[in-house]
This record gives C-alpha cells, sequence and structure tokens, in this order.
C-alpha cells in the first residue's frame, strides 16, 4: 500500500473484495478463499479548490447521473496495490512500476522461459498494417486469480485444460486478446476478437475481480471503433463505447490504461474527453464526463491518468499536465510543459509524506528543443525542477511521416541504493535517425546523473529487480530487439540479449522474471539469473 499523509483513523478493513460472479446472472459466487486483512488508512479528501493556474482551462463537466453519489470514497483511493499481480499499466494509481521484482544476488544472464506466437493481421489501412504481437504501451497484465474465479471459470466452460492460477492477459496489434499461462506459456482460454481494430495501449483488469477486463481499441480499421467492457465471466464483449459525438477532436482511440478508484472507472480518451463511469458487471453506466479546452483545442489523452487520494493527474498531446479532482471532475491546477505529453505521470511520495509528480515530454510540436522531465509538487502545480535533454522530430521525405524525438518511455522510481533517482528512455534523432539513449536522472534537484547510449532507442518503460543487499538492477529493452539488464547506480550494462523484433511495449514483472511482447508475433517470459 503506498505511502499516505497524515493519519486521521485506523480501522482493519478487507484489503480486496473479492466478487467473481457465476456467468448464469448477475447473483455472486460466495467467494471459497479467506480474504486477507491489513491495516488500511483512513483518510480526509483533498480540497475542493481550483488554483490560479486552472484559470487557463475552460472545462464543460456535464454530469448524467444525479443519483448516484459522486465522492471517491478514500479508502478505496488505491484498490490496487494490495491486489496480487498487476492489473493496470504500472500496476497501480502511482504508475510507478513497485512490481517487486527481486533476485538473489548480482544477476548476470537473461535466460527465454517461453515464447507465445499470437496471430497476425496485415490488413492495410489507413494508417498502415499492423502485424501481431503487442506495441505501444503493450504491458501484460499479471493476475493470481483467488479459487473462486477459478472454480467459476471451470463451470461455465470459459477456460481450457491449460488455465491456472496465474494468468498472462494481453491485448495484441492482431486485434485480438490473449490469454496465456504464466507459468507453461500456453494459452489458457481462446482469444476475445476486438473487431478487427488494434489494440495499442494496456488494458486494465478491474481489481475486484468482478470478472471486468477493461480494453480500448488504438487504431480505426474498422467501424465501430472505441473501448470496450469483455466479461471474463461469459469471455465474451459485454459492454461498447463507440465514439462520441460531443468530442470536439475526432480520434476516437484509447490507448490510455483505464483505472477503477472507489465504485468508478476512470478512462481518459484521445478524443478529448475524460470518462468517469459507475462499474457495473459486464457493464458501465456513465456519471460524468470532463471535456476541457487550453486556448480553444482540446487535446487528446494518450497517456494513464495517475490518482493520489482523490486527485487524478493526466498529461495531454499539447503539453498540458492537468489536475483534477475525481470527485466534481474540475480542474485543481494546469502546467505545461510545452509539448505531446505520451508517458504517464508518475507519482511520488517523499520528503514529509508530501506527493509529487514526474512527467516527461515529446519534441513533436516544436520541432526541435529540450525533451523534458519536470518535477512538479502533485497538490499544487508549483514546478520543483526541469531538466531538458536536446532532441528533434525528424520528417521523412520520401513518406511524409515524422519520427518524434523524446520521451514515449515511462520513467521508473529508483529504489534502494538509487531511491534518489529516475530512469527512463530518450530518444535523440541528433546524430542519425532513431538514435536515443537512457537517462538517470537526480530526483532531488533534476541534474542528469548518466546517459548511456544501447545498442538503439527505446520507447518500452523500464522496470527494476532488488537483490538481497539493497542494490537495484534495470532491466529494459529496444526498438531494435534488445533486452539489456543495466546496474542502476552507473548504468553499466551488465548482459545485453537480442531476443524479439522491435520492443516498444513494456514489461509486466513478478518475483525475477519479466514478460514482455513484441512486434511481429512473439511474446516472451524472461528470468534474470
Amino acid at each position: 500500500m503506498k505511502t499516505l499523509l497524515p493519519v486521521l483513523l485506523v480501522s482493519v478493513i478487507p484489503v480486496v473484495a473479492i466478487s467473481c460472479a457465476k456467468t448464469s446472472g448477475v447473483k455472486k459466487e460466495p467467494p471459497t478463499d479467506s480474504v486477507v486483512t491489513a491495516e488500511k488508512v483512513e483518510i480526509a479528501a483533498l480540497p475542493d479548490t481550483a488554483y490560479a493556474s486552472a484559470g487557463i482551462v475552460t472545462a464543460r463537466v456535464t454530469v448524467y447521473d444525479t443519483v448516484f453519489p459522486p465522492q471517491i470514497p478514500m479508502k478505496d483511493a488505491d484498490m490496487y496495490s494490495d491486489v496480487p499481480g498487476a492489473l493496470t499499466f504500472r500496476k497501480d494509481p502511482f504508475r510507478d512500476a513497485d512490481f517487486g521484482g527481486k533476485v538473489d544476488d548480482t544477476p548476470s544472464e537473461i535466460d527465454i522461459d517461453w515464447t507465445f506466437t499470437t496471430d497476425e493481421d496485415y490488413t492495410p489501412t489507413a494508417y498502415g498494417r499492423w502485424g501481431g504481437g503487442t506495441g505501444w504501451t503493450g504491458q501484460p497484465l499479471y493476475v493470481e486469480w483467488p479459487d473462486s474465479c477459478m472454480a467459476n471459470f471451470r463451470k461455465a466452460g470459459v477456460v481450457n485444460a491449460d488455465f491456472g492460477r496465474r494468468e498472462i492477459i494481453l491485448g495484441s496489434l492482431a486485434c485480438k486478446v490473449y490469454f496465456i499461462n504464466y507459468d507453461t506459456g500456453k494459452p489458457t482460454r481462446a482469444p476475445i476478437s476486438t473487431g478487427g481494430n488494434p489494440i495499442k495501449g494496456t488494458p486494465s483488469l478491474d481489481p475486484t475481480f468482478n470478472g471486468n477486463l477493461y480494453v480500448g481499441q488504438g487504431v480505426p480499421a474498422n467501424r465501430p471503433f472505441g473501448a470496450m467492457v469483455i466479461d471474463l465471466n461469459r469471455h465474451e464483449v459485454s459492454h461498447f463505447t463507440p465514439e462520441d459525438p460531443k468530442a470536439m477532436r475526432r480520434w476516437g482511440a484509447y490507448d490510455s490504461s483505464p483505472l477503477r478508484v472507489g465504485p468508478f472507472l476512470f478512462r481518459p480518451g484521445e478524443n478529448g474527453i475524460i470518462y468517469k463511469y459507475t462499474v457495473g458487471l459486464g457493464t458501465l453506466k456513465l456519471h460524468s464526463t470532463l471535456l476541457y479546452t487550453v486556448g480553444g483545442a482540446s487535446p487528446g489523452i494518450e497517456s494513464s491518468m495517475s490518482v493520489y487520494r482523490n486527485y487524478g493527474y493526466t498529461g495531454d498531446n499539447h503539453g498540458n499536465v492537468l489536475c483534477i479532482n475525481l470527485s466534481t471532475m474540475k480542474p485543481v491546477w494546469h502546467y505545461s510543459i510545452g509539448d505531446d505529453i505520451d508517458a504517464s505521470p508518475v507519482l511520488a511520495v517523499e520528503e514529509g509524506g508530501h506527493p509529487y509528480l514526474y512527467v516527461c515530454c515529446e519534441v513533436d510540436r516544436r520541432g526541435k528543443g529540450d525533451a523534458r522531465m519536470v518535477k512538479l509538487d502533485a497538490l499544487t502545480g508549483q514546478e520543483m525542477w526541469v531538466n531538458g535533454i536536446p532532441a528533434i522530430r525528424f520528417e521523412e521525405e520520401s513518406t511524409g511521416k515524422h519520427f518524434d524525438g523524446g520521451y514515449y518511455s515511462t520513467p521508473l522510481l529508483g529504489s534502494g541504493n538509487c531511491s534518489h533517482m529516475l530512469f527512463a528512455h530518450c530518444v535523440l534523432n541528433d546524430n542519425e535517425v532513431r538514435n536515443g539513449v537512457f537517462v538517470a536522472i537526480d530526483r532531488r534537484d533534476g541534474h542528469t546523473v548518466y546517459k548511456r547510449k544501447l545498442r538503439a532507442y527505446g520507447w518500452s518503460s523500464p522496470v527494476s529487480f532488488m537483490d538481497k543487499h539493497g542494490k537495484m538492477y534495470v532491466f529494459t529493452a529496444d526498438c531494435y530487439g534488445n533486452v539489456y539488464l543495466l546496474n542502476g547506480e552507473d548504468g553499466e550494462e551488465i548482459c545485453r540479449r537480442s531476443v524479439g523484433n522491435n520492443f516498444e511495449s513494456s514489461p509486466v514483472v513478478h518475483g525475477n522474471s519479466v514478460v514482455i511482447g513484441s512486434r511481429g508475433n512473439k511474446i516472451f517470459k524472461l528470468s534474470i539469473k
């Protein structure tokens, strides 16, 4: 559970409300497993206020459900950290990739445990041919199912003989959602079609284990195009949200990984609208929306929202960092980083129990300039420091396509002997097209600790492993199919292995292993030894 601000009341309550439903209706199956209890902190909501910086934002909040209370229950502000597994992008509402990866001692090799092959779909679209495997952000989900869910799945006949407690779930560019046995690499269920539209982002599994899997489509190869709920109890698409006629921006993709907070699901859209739903069994009901403009423009959101208490944080493709009150959907503060934000904002509770936000951007709209990493006060939006790395947006004359510089990679917070640092890939495009560096930045003052040029640039978000001595190691991957193990303290390469085709996707971690997908058609489970 994440560190919180001063305690008001402490009580003992269930950590996870397990709610796997029978497939015959809405009646819930009584869980057969004992629910672990733990001390959970009861805290106050953050204030319903707006700082002067929010004055630049024109916000239109539309409330559709005037009966259901809009407030966020603070005890449910983080429903992910205590659940076994990684059920959303970078694991939890902080988006800090706190996967808990561990190694016994100094690792020296990367082994392939299994390889899973997806389908490939090369149907031509207005936006290219997408093939299979996974793209950006494409993180697999790792889940450890409770006994009640396993029994219900088997009774309903939605899983096969290879289904086990530990399962990998991922969306694919092959226009399907796949299910894999974590231990064996064998398929555990039939893949589910997403209607011929590739998935680029990371799905989210409901942390109450009600069977809802939230999936966003990434490329409009077909219509309808939008977002969906897959009911794993029935193994079918149970709810679909098509393109929104109220949106000012006509791009209805959903690369952002949705987040459950209390009774609500929050789903930012690339159409410029942030959606708040009340969650039902296999479905969603629209509660309210925020459509905002800055300077008359309604930018889209590709990054995943991070959450601290009742405040949500988003970054959009015009460089607006926005904090909103999730109860009211109104802006609290605004910050402009100056360019397109694709990487997700990352939260950390630091000095004196105070929350801070780390945000980074690309070099896209400016053509040339600094790829910025900033540290902000998460409560006020005050800038603490800015780190800039020169980068260029490359224009390919022969095709008319462009290749942005800067950060696609969501930062990784350091731990152990690297607890004062953060890490990410940065695309430069300086001396040659599509080159970049792996960078480490000091979280205290923003200075660059080191930059390491790997074999190729990276979009994948790094993850960490800790040994028994408190020493941190970084696992990361590049867009030429290489995977690396680096010493976190100085960035020195411990080992490298050429494995896949193009690792745009981010990995998920369990124990000393990672699961990561590549462009093409391959998903890998790798062990760090």
